[in-house]
């Protein structure tokens, strides 16, 4: 029996991922989530039935889905009291965990990783439990997910902007400034998985995407806001700054296919940059959803208004060299869909 594990299953990717897994393996799933950001299972699984089993919910008519609701540094401290609590405590007769998709973490907008910062470094301790647990419970195959955030951010200023490429953070050499506590934290959690692979011979490869969007993003999130906004035909259209800053956006479908694709070929805890290579201002997203919503806008820059960094985006160079890839779904294309994605929420929600 293959038995994966997802942490924050119930996020953004995490909850993606999860319906990947259930569409393309057989496998059983066991994912874990506090809820604090995530949504419960039963708002994104069709067709959703579940039955409690002591302290899990195991979802759906084949019961491949075992949903643990919780902190995930507590799921793993059970394992220091018993490396085989999973399988004792759920009659779940496996040796290890497959592939292991970590995903847990304290995660925001702007305004999070600005204005709360000693929270988001939370996510030292959340990834610190996280290394030390498959250091030796030994799972097949490990994701961890950095960010784009780990990358210096001298290098992403307006008066100079580069695509950025893996090797812009070496750790043998000066590794410049990341973003805030998350990038810190990110950029350590990279240092570790090298540690865990070169230590203790874990499979761990470690992903850097970039600004990962799709259409089930809550209407909170930036690129869905800015559809939702654009739907209602905002006019002004406030931006955040001037507007003029870029990021590089690609859609969830795409960042899930790489990874499986880095998961089969890499296992040294090295980080992989996932973006379209393509730098997209807030300006130009604003006119691509306006376009799409059939009017014309001005634009009413919010100044005091965090923004961060002015231009992120990447060098995709590496990963076209090494695996021939690059994104399906256009930047158009994509945007599309969440524009549709949150029509549909406004009117169910009697807001448009």
């Amino acid at each position: 029996m293959k038995i994966h594990l997802v942490s924050g299953g119930c996020g953004f990717v995490g909850r993606n991922m999860t319906r990947r897994l259930l569409k393309t393996t057989k496998d059983k799933v066991f994912i874990i989530d506090d809820l604090s950001i995530g949504t419960h299972p039963s708002t994104w699984l069709d067709n959703f039935t579940s039955r409690k089993f002591k302290d899990v919910e195991i979802i759906g008519q084949d019961e491949r889905l075992y949903f643990w609701k919780g902190d995930f540094r507590n799921f793993l401290f059970k394992f220091r009291e018993n490396p085989r609590f999973v399988q004792e405590t759920y009659n779940l007769d496996f040796e290890r965990f497959s592939d292991v998709f970590h995903f847990a973490a304290i995660v925001g907008g702007r305004l999070k990783i600005e204005g709360d910062p000693m929270a988001v470094a939370l996510d030292l301790s959340i990834d610190a439990e996280f290394f030390y647990w498959i250091c030796r419970h030994k799972p097949e195959r490990v994701l961890y997910p950095s960010s784009s955030a780990a990358y210096p951010t001298n290098m992403q200023s307006e008066s100079f902007a580069v695509a950025l490429k893996e090797g812009d953070i070496d750790f043998k050499n000066n590794l410049g400034t990341p973003d805030m506590t998350y990038g810190w934290s990110k950029l350590t959690g990279e240092f570790l998985a090298q540690i865990a692979a070169k230590y203790y011979g874990v499979s761990v490869v470690c992903i850097r995407p970039f600004s990962g969007y799709g259409e089930d993003q809550d209407l909170s999130y930036p690129v869905p806001a800015i559809a939702a906004r654009a739907a209602r035909h905002e006019n002004p259209f406030e931006v955040w700054g001037s507007g003029k800053q870029g990021r590089d956006f690609v859609h969830i479908d795409d960042i899930i296919d790489l990874i499986f694709i880095l998961m089969e070929k890499i296992k040294d805890g090295s980080g992989w940059n996932i973006g379209s290579g393509k730098l997209t201002s807030f300006l130009e997203l604003i006119d691509l959803f306006c376009d799409i919503a059939g009017y014309k806008t001005e634009i009413k820059p919010l100044l005091d208004k965090p923004v961060g960094v002015y231009s992120r985006y990447c060098n995709m160079d590496l990963i076209q060299e090494k695996f021939g890839w690059q994104p399906k779904i256009s930047l158009r294309e994509g945007m599309t869909r969440v524009y549709n994605a949150a029509v549909e929420k406004l009117k169910k929600e009697g807001k448009l």
